[in-house]
């Protein structure tokens, strides 16, 4: 399946408002091995990350990069261990967590594994229905079966008075998804939160899914996170990318400045390692870039270091702060800030 390179999306607007937001969020998981040993796993780290109303950002990186645990950060499925998540730039109470139903009233999880998300003994009608039934009221049953129908018309789920009564099991992979997707629409969400929601569907349907999120953006103005390794896709769907790393994020910005002047060296070769952007869907193979940290004992600096093939000293010690090196275009990593005299003078005698 290709995607034509004349595909153009509007660049991330910096005045379109703020609906969810991460602000130096940590995440850190306490875990215990079957001798009682614990270790400390740092899976996301001083991680920031803004979604904006009627726009796309897509979070890249390989798996175990923390992608998905950022997005049940800003789902409020994880408390964070630093930081602040905020909804329209009021923090959002940790202590409510599952139970905050005010609050995934308004974002909400589209899970990887579409099947898994759903129950398997109920049909299309139980799945949808509960959702609206939790978050709003119906004056009968026959206004709450036109709602059922009318999400189902939403997504393509059709024809839906045919699939209403089905199984999941008697779905495909696609019109699984769907029906996840609309059960997220069931309670009127501003946010939608999709973590990698084609890569178990075949090929030949991922472009639907796509132009499905992309649709339901601009037709209710959601602000939205496409969480995938896959490039190609960050470029053809969403108006902004931010490039994730061992739990740190390491490079943001408009879609086409990153993907066509990358500035960090991961997301440089992230992108060699990709197919060819302009011209497949299909995801790559694993970036043939060694093995990634031990996030229970991670690389001290930048992460990336150990990776990375411009490393200096200072990147072993210190994580760089972030650099503008564009209009909205930005990136930690020292490459692109001033360095210690001595530092300077390294890099000048490696180059030369």
């Amino acid at each position: 399946m290709t995607v034509s390179p004349t595909v153009s999306h509007a660049p991330a607007d910096p005045e379109s408002p703020v609906v969810l937001e991460a602000q130096a969020v940590s995440k850190h998981f306490e875990v215990r091995n079957t001798f009682g040993r614990g270790s400390t796993i740092h899976a996301v780290e001083d991680a920031t990350l803004q979604l904006r109303r009627g726009q796309i950002v897509a979070l890249v990186g390989e798996s175990g990069s923390g992608k998905t645990t950022l997005a049940r950060l800003l789902a409020h499925f994880y408390p964070v261990t630093s930081g602040q998540i905020l909804l329209d730039g009021e923090a959002v109470d940790d202590g409510r967590g599952f139970g905050d139903r005010a609050f995934h009233s308004r974002v909400q999880l589209i899970f990887q594994d579409p099947f898994g998300a759903l129950n398997p003994q109920k049909p299309v009608r139980h799945n949808l229905e509960r959702a609206l039934k939790l978050h709003h009221q119906f004056t009968d049953k026959a206004e709450l079966e036109q709602r059922v129908l009318e999400l189902m018309e939403r997504v393509n789920l059709t024809p839906a008075a045919d699939l209403v009564d089905a199984y999941p099991h008697q779905l495909s992979g696609g019109q699984r998804q769907r029906l996840v997707i609309a059960r997220a629409l069931a309670v009127d969400p501003e946010v939608l939160l999709a973590d990698e929601p084609i890569s178990m569907l075949d090929v030949s349907i991922r472009l639907d899914i796509l132009n499905l999120l992309r649709t339901l953006r601009d037709e209710h103005d959601l602000a939205m996170l496409y969480i995938t390794h896959d490039i190609a896709s960050a470029r053809y769907l969403a108006n902004a990318v931010q490039v994730m790393y061992a739990g740190q994020t390491v490079e943001g910005g408009p879609t086409e400045s990153v993907i066509q002047n990358p500035q960090h060296p991961y997301t440089q070769l992230l992108l060699e390692s990709s197919p060819d952007p302009e011209s497949s869907l299909d995801p790559g193979d694993a970036l043939e870039l060694g093995e990634p940290p031990n996030l229970a004992d991670p690389p001290s600096g930048c992460r990336f270091h150990p990776r990375c093939p411009s490393a200096m000293d200072i990147c072993r010690t210190t994580f760089p702060a972030r650099s503008e090196t564009s209009d909205g275009h930005w990136t930690h990593c020292w490459l692109h800030l001033e360095r210690p005299d001595a530092e300077q003078k390294q890099a000048e005698t490696q180059q030369t």
